[in-house]
Order: C-alpha cells, then structure tokens, then sequence
C-alpha cells in the first residue's frame, strides 16, 4: 500500500531535503521517526522534490509504502511526536499504489520573503535587505518569465537534468508592510533556480540592468551572465498540486 505524507519544516538546522552522508537532512529525520512509528527498519521515503540547505517548505509531500492499513490520524500524532519541533506532519493519505510524490506533482509554488526593516525575529526566516527597489520595475522584467521555457541562465552549473524547460504559470512581486515576497510558480525547477531569479530582479530592482538586459540574460542561457542567488533561508515551497489530492 502506497501512502502520501504532507508536512512542512523549518529548513535551519537541515542541509536540505536530500539524504547528505555526513549532515542532517529533512529526508533522513522523517524517515527515522516514521520507520520508528511504524516498526519498519527498511522503510523509504521519496520526496516530491529536493530543496537546498537552510531552505523551508510550508508544504511539502512525499510518499511511502507499508504492507499494512494505517489510522492516518494516530500515525500523524505519533510522528509529532517523535519528530523535533521545526518538522510538523499535517496529514497521511493512502493513494493508489502507482502514485509518485516526485512524478505526479503538476505544479511546485515557492515564495522568496525580504525584509527591508531589520526584524530581530526574521533574521533565519527572510532576508534582510535594507536597500531602495524599484517593485514595479522588477514585476515588470517578471512578465517575461511567463514568455520563456528555457531558464538555463538560472540553474546551477553542472546540473544533472535532462531538460532546462519549465512552464512558469506565474511570477510577481508584492509588498506588505516592511516585506517584499515574490510568489514563482511551475511544473517544474531546476536547481538554484528560484534564488536566481530573485537575484537578477533585485538587480533590476536596484537599476544595475534593464528589463531588456533581463530578457537578454534569459536568452543567453549563460548562468554567468545572470545575477546573484540570494540567501537560502528566505526561500520557502509553499505548495504542491496533484490532480487527485484536495
């Protein structure tokens, strides 16, 4: 039987999703806590994607499968319980056993939180950014997201991944207060890829390059040519949409 797992994390304390040999990923700790919860030594748990060190993930899935039926709600309690206090399990699904985490997901929404006040609060879960930007011009640049397929000029250099291609569905920039978030959303990300992105529009932002050197940087398909990638922690997935999970 095949079973999905929703959850979120704070990503602090984790070198990421991904199983890392001598660090402590997300993957690792749950996979203990529910082999523990469940009395299963060879358990697995496929993630529905991986994200970086010091990332976070308001909503995350992944999937497991176990020979027997599960009361969903005691396993959820039982995994809070045993799970430290910065991975919360919301709730466990059983679905068809063919159901992938990783395969199936249709779209992947993350959010990049700044913050232009010096928060004492934020300093692990936004980015302190104190300098002047233009939000209006880097919603604009942000269009173009929409336009393109091919995002090389934001992945990680050396990546292994067959394609470059993604389908942006969404890509903008709002402010609240003394935050400025930017919400991306696609089928699919390539490595490093959103914090990429969030570096060259700051760029845009701060006027070091123009809407038509942001389409030219995409265009050139040159990880160089792009600008920074901003810090990890002010990353978050924030959602995951399968076809049949409400």
């Amino acid at each position: 039987m095949r079973f999905f797992i929703e959850f979120s994390y704070n990503g602090t304390n984790y070198h990421g999703w991904q199983y890392q040999p001598n660090a402590t990923s997300v993957q690792e700790t749950l996979t203990k806590a529910l082999s523990v919860v469940l009395k299963k030594s060879d358990l697995e748990v496929m993630g529905a994607g991986r994200t970086d060190t010091g990332v976070h993930a308001s909503q995350m899935f992944a999937h497991f499968d176990y020979e027997n039926p599960v009361n969903s709600d005691v396993v959820a309690y039982k995994l809070n319980s045993f799970l430290p206090k910065d991975i919360a399990v919301s709730r466990i699904i059983e679905v068809d056993e063919n159901a992938h985490a990783r395969f199936d997901a249709t779209q992947r929404t993350y959010e990049y939180k700044i913050n232009t006040a010096k928060n004492v609060f934020q300093q692990e879960l936004s980015w302190y950014y104190a300098k002047d930007l233009d939000v209006e011009a880097m919603n604009d640049a942000a269009k173009l997201l929409l336009v393109f397929t091919d995002f090389q000029c934001f992945s990680k250099i050396n990546t292994d991944v067959n394609t470059f291609n993604c389908a942006i569905t969404e890509a903008f920039w709002k402010k609240e207060n003394d935050h400025l978030i930017f919400t991306i959303s696609a089928d699919r990300f390539l490595r490093n890829m959103v914090r990429a992105i969030v570096g060259t529009l700051v760029n845009v932002g701060l006027g070091k390059i123009s809407k038509s050197e942001f389409k030219t940087i995409i265009e050139s398909k040159d990880r160089r040519k792009a600008g920074f990638s901003v810090p990890a922690h002010g990353l978050y997935l924030t959602q995951i949409k399968y076809d049949y999970i409400q």
